[in-house]
């Protein structure tokens, strides 16, 4: 039997209203159908090294907009840059590089970066089919093209693509699979083992490996190696600051006299306190970026946050909506986030007290019913001592008891009883100094105000973490106002304080027993009024160094065994949830560590 050839699936002429398929996505359906998916219907792109020398490459064709002639004369000589067509019988579009031929005779030159692979059709398929694609439209459009040219920048080489009759079938494949996939609203699978992905600049989004890791599949999965986090946040604390663009450069005065400078590729996010303003310039300049700009009352209370259009993935928003009004779902997220808060907090004592009266701890081992408790690590610091036993035990049965809560409401009691447990015990993880006057007293949890030091700098730590967390979630597509465990409330990121649960002790209250026991926060850093505690500017100033140290540390993931820093790890989660509202995993795991 002859090969049997695959039958495209029929679908009616779009309408003038309907999205049109970018032929580029055809070269990304055939290379990934998962990838296509991701782009074109989930709105979701990074930039990799590839990425960004093709878009160099591209420099020069995308500099002059062209056209083709409505009726071409015969003997009349073609060479059009930058050409835009699309056919609604189709239900494609493209913008051509270079359309080059003479009368109503054209061929379609595809520019690439890179050199020519040696393959015995001169290119690989996705690029074929692109290009074909753009030949269909050409015809649609009147023109008599039966062939066009890839054009490698590296090797500087053209190789001519015919548009038989098997390259037009899987072309017209790859568009009605492509709609297909679309229509039906279900991320394809990922890649098995793929040598693709590790070069794909969406690897950290898809997830490949982890899918596959969380769904029992037989596969280790591989580390992730971001691209080099150079930016970091800037941090505009004088009530007086003014913030302005000055080329690719930001420039704060304060009084009209400029008191420092940061370079726009070289910042991540821009935090504003108190009275601190943004110039329009400025502001559109990280809207154009995709710089998120925070705001926060003169003491860092984060107040909300500024950015551009936003994230296009209006699928990703609709699955967390029908989960957020789905009772069992609720709470079957909510008891893993409180019963790793609650592991993490027993670690965070276990690893660093100092109080004394401590008891030789259990050697039972972790409760490998926590999603997620496969291990991972602490850094903060080993405490002298070892803690009590009965409250590691205690902690231990909470966090067991939140796992089998029946209601959001035995949920919240169990965390409170949890939280007042750990908070009772806080102060032993605190250095003792000689001098009496340079140590810190911790006698329980208190805020609205924060009443001594140490509940000023938590706080404050959770203000910063809930704004990080809000930026991830809204980075990623997610509503952050929307959650499943704390309730809608108005101008409170419920989605972001829902999943920085487990991430308080670890990321926090870590960043304050830092900043506490090295001595860079001391007693005289804080002002009182009113029976109320806050930060002085300097003194906040040094915590937030503090507090992104700690951010830019590196920890094994507890589930994939990779190190990741904690800022990378907040948007693996955030898109770990994703992958669960979607029904890819069974499981939202959390980030437990041992």
């Amino acid at each position: 039997m002859g090969e049997q050839r695959e039958l495209p699936l029929s679908f009616p002429e779009l309408s003038a209203e309907a999205p049109q398929i970018p032929a580029r996505m055809l070269n990304e359906y055939v290379y990934c159908p998962r990838l296509a998916y991701l782009e074109w219907v989930q709105g979701e792109f990074a930039h990799s090294a590839d990425t960004i020398e093709g878009a160099i490459k591209h420099k020069r064709v995308d500099k002059k907009g062209g056209a083709l002639p409505e009726e071409p004369e015969e003997g009349e000589m073609i060479h059009a840059r930058s050409v835009s067509l699309s056919s609604t019988r189709l239900g494609i579009t493209a913008k051509l590089d270079l359309v080059e031929g003479e009368g109503s005779y054209v061929t379609p030159v595809d520019y690439k970066r890179g050199s020519r692979p040696h393959v015995a059709a001169g290119a690989y398929d996705p690029e074929r089919v692109q290009l074909c694609a753009q030949g269909l439209l050409l015809q649609e459009h009147g023109f008599e093209c039966d062939s066009g040219i890839i054009y490698f920048a590296s090797s500087r080489e053209r190789v001519r693509v015919l548009f038989d009759d098997a390259l037009t079938e899987k072309t017209l494949a790859a568009i009605h699979g492509l709609r297909g996939v679309a229509l039906a609203g279900h991320i394809p699978p990922p890649l098995e083992d793929s040598p693709k992905c590790p070069r794909c600049s969406l690897v950290g989004i898809c997830q490949p490996d982890e899918v596959r890791f969380l769904n029992r599949a037989p596969v280790e999965p591989r580390p992730l190696f971001p691209a080099l986090q150079d930016a970091l946040p800037l941090y505009v604390q004088s009530p007086r600051a003014y913030v302005r663009k000055d080329g690719d450069v930001l420039v704060i005065e304060v009084e009209k006299e400029k008191v420092a400078e940061a370079r726009l590729v070289e910042v991540s996010q821009v935090a504003l306190f108190g009275g601190a303003m943004l110039s329009a310039p400025a502001l559109h300049e990280c809207f154009r970026r995709n710089i998120p700009v925070t705001w926060h009352t003169y003491s860092g209370w984060f107040v909300g946050h500024t950015v551009g259009t936003g994230h296009h993935n209006v699928e990703t928003r609709t699955f967390q909506y029908q989960a957020s009004f789905d009772p069992q779902k609720c709470l079957r997220l909510a008891r893993g986030w409180v019963a790793a808060k609650i592991a993490n907090c027993r670690t965070m004592l276990r690893r660093n007290w100092r109080g004394g009266n401590g008891f030789e701890t259990e050697d039972a081992p972790e409760p490998e019913d926590l999603p997620g408790a496969r291990g991972g690590e602490v850094a903060t610091g080993q405490g002298a001592e070892q803690a009590p036993r009965e409250i590691l035990m205690s902690l231990r049965e909470d966090a067991a008891h939140a796992q089998r809560a029946l209601s959001l409401d035995e949920l919240l009691g169990v965390e409170g009883a949890a939280a007042n447990r750990y908070f009772q015990n806080f102060g032993a993880m605190l250095k003792s100094d000689a001098d009496p006057s340079m140590s810190f007293d911790f006698m329980g949890r208190n805020r609205r105000p924060p009443k001594d030091p140490i509940n000023a700098l938590l706080s404050f730590a959770y203000a910063m973490l809930a704004r990080e967390w809000t930026i991830t979630v809204s980075a990623v597509g997610l509503d952050p106002y929307r959650g499943f465990y704390h309730q809608p409330r108005f101008g409170r990121p419920a989605l972001s304080l829902d999943l920085m649960e487990p991430f308080r002790p670890l990321v926090a209250d870590s960043a304050v027993l830092m900043a506490v026991n090295n001595g860079e926060v001391r007693p005289t850093d804080f002002v009182r009024a009113a029976g109320s505690c806050n930060l002085t500017e300097s003194g906040r100033r040094r915590f937030i160094a503090a507090f992104e140290r700690r951010m830019q540390q590196e920890v094994m993931h507890s589930i994939f065994r990779y190190r990741i820093s904690y800022r990378r790890l907040l948007e693996v989660q955030a898109r770990l949830l994703i992958r669960y509202l979607a029904g890819e995993i069974e499981d939202y795991p959390n980030f437990v560590t041992r």
